[in-house]
């Protein structure tokens, strides 16, 4: 599951909205809607509605709600924050569901911090600071979820998930639960094992981190807040960075180099502040946004013969434009 969103396939079959959210309600206790607009529910602002839509609060209801959709081969949807993700303007087909499991807890003679899937990455380095420990800070730069965070191996400030974490409780695609431990991850630079369509969904994960002085730890997560402020278009609807940087370069580099900056389509932009950010400052559409997003990939394969690789997942039923 991502910061953004991850989606499985069913098997195509008639989708009764009406009676699989009945059903849903009755048998978990979780309520849902129908022709739920998505927008809200991602930092870009974008998005169609969902054909259904429900919220779960705890890693029990995670766990209930995608076994029964597997179960029925529903098409599935998991939405964490909903940034590094753009959905489509018609909106996704069959249920999608909002990640808000947030129990978390601290263990202070291990430096051990553990979170359910749903915590935001920014209350963990918060909380942690709070503790003592330190390892999670750059967190307060990831605008998505723990479990997105593992699916990502998401990093800034020259970390990521990878150097802290120590094992994420998953449920696996044939229903089973494991314990995986960082190797078993498969992490790599924004990649993990959770990329693959196998579909195994992050419950839980604990990170090993270090005993420090929380006073010390607060002027690190305030460095962070002002390097954003001033390098980042924050306040502005936006996905996070656009693509994943190529080896020895920066995306932002590249596009700023290729003229790109202020790059308008419609009601989205490429940032004038920061290269790799696209921007919906207008009002713009999933289609203007995902227009932006193709046309800054291009540009630099045609300038500098270098292949983005958009770090912005596209969900949901983009048609003909797929």
């Amino acid at each position: 599951m991502t910061a953004a969103a991850a989606t499985e396939q069913g098997s195509g079959a008639a989708f009764d909205a009406v009676a699989i959210g009945t059903a849903i309600q009755r048998r978990i206790g979780v309520k849902t809607s129908r022709d739920e607009p998505l927008a809200r529910f991602t930092t870009m602002r974008v998005g169609g509605p969902a054909d259904l839509f429900a919220t779960v609060h705890n890693v029990h209801e995670l766990r209930a709600i995608v076994r029964f959709a597997r179960s029925r081969e529903i098409p599935l949807t998991l939405l964490g924050r909903g940034s590094d993700v753009v959905i489509a303007d018609a909106g996704v087909r069959g249920l999608v569901v909002q990640n808000r499991a947030e129990g978390s807890r601290i263990d202070d003679a291990a430096a051990t911090y553990t979170a359910e899937s749903g915590v935001p990455m920014a209350r963990a380095a918060t909380e942690t600071q709070k503790a003592g420990m330190t390892g999670l800070e750059f967190g307060l730069a990831i605008p998505g979820t723990v479990g997105g965070a593992v699916w990502a191996n998401a990093g800034a400030h020259e970390n990521d998930v990878a150097a802290v974490v120590d094992w994420a409780d998953v449920l696996l695609a044939d229903g089973t639960e494991s314990r995986l431990d960082t190797k078993d991850m498969r992490l790599s630079y924004r990649d993990s094992r959770f990329k693959s369509p196998a579909g195994d969904v992050v419950l839980s994960a604990s990170f090993n981190l270090e005993s420090a002085d929380a006073a010390t730890i607060a002027g690190r997560l305030d460095e962070i807040r002002k390097w954003r402020r001033e390098h980042q278009p924050l306040g502005i609807p936006s996905a996070g960075s656009a693509f994943r940087n190529p080896a020895g370069d920066s995306a932002g580099r590249l596009i700023d180099a290729a003229g790109l900056k202020g790059l308008r389509i419609g009601g989205a932009a490429i940032s004038e502040k920061h290269a790799n950010f696209i921007v919906n400052d207008q009002k713009g559409s999933a289609a203007d946004v995902r227009a932006v997003l193709e046309r800054a990939r291009d540009e630099v394969a045609r300038q500098f013969g270098v292949e983005l690789v958009p770090e912005i997942e596209l969900v949901g039923d983009w048609g003909s434009a797929a």
